[in-house]
């Protein structure tokens, strides 16, 4: 039996996966939660073989996302395969999957036998992605933010304006603007909400 381990903050969409998961003959429930810190809690007494997480879980206990909570595990649970799904799949996630040794990367959108099948794959170690998806994501550009640039544009998104990123940075506010301006024209961003937008949609973010 595949033990697995549902992270879904929804409780709709969780319910869903339980139900539908549950169903196959060769799957057995190990837990449910709706945060990554209950990965954290509870993924070293589960021992599940996958993980099916949100790209989106709410964070707790330092781990801030789906993708940061697949790291996790790679590093304290590598037994455990993970199976990460997106209600909009994009390039850079799955950029930033890969990176962390996530083997399965889906959009909710995906029929439940296909969610079943990639579970299967990814259990006998071999990756479960959308072709298309994965072949834009090995396509999509190089980073061209510079460390302080990508520092600059992580506090911007969230909502910060240029005297709190400044002030943070240990930077002038004519600095800060200096880097945002080099930022939008890099990314060919119309302003920072826009280039916040296509930094994390390439997974620069």
């Amino acid at each position: 039996m595949i033990r697995i381990l549902v992270a879904e903050h929804l409780p709709l969409v969780r319910r869903g996966l339980v139900v539908s998961l549950g169903a196959e003959p060769d799957f057995e429930l190990a837990g449910e939660v709706a945060s990554a810190g209950e990965i954290v809690a509870t993924a070293p007494e589960l021992k599940p073989d996958v993980a099916v997480i949100d790209v989106d879980l709410p964070g707790g206990d330092g781990i801030t996302d789906g993708v940061a909570a697949a790291a996790w595990l790679h590093e304290r649970a590598p037994r455990c395969r993970v199976m990460i799904l997106s209600g909009q799949p994009t390039p850079g996630q799955v950029r930033r999957a890969f990176a962390v040794r996530a083997l399965g990367y889906m959009g909710i959108q995906v029929a439940p036998e296909q969610l079943a099948e990639g579970i299967r794959r990814i259990v006998s170690g071999r990756r479960a992605v959308d072709s298309e998806l994965a072949i834009a994501a090995l396509q999509t550009a190089d980073n061209p933010l510079t460390p302080r640039e990508l520092d600059v544009l992580r506090i911007a998104a969230q909502g910060a304006p240029s005297k709190e990123i400044a002030d943070q940075l240990f930077l002038s506010v004519g600095t800060v603007r200096n880097h945002l301006s080099r930022i939008m024209c890099k990314t060919g961003a119309r302003n920072r909400v826009d280039a916040v937008r296509i930094a994390g949609d390439a997974g620069w973010l």
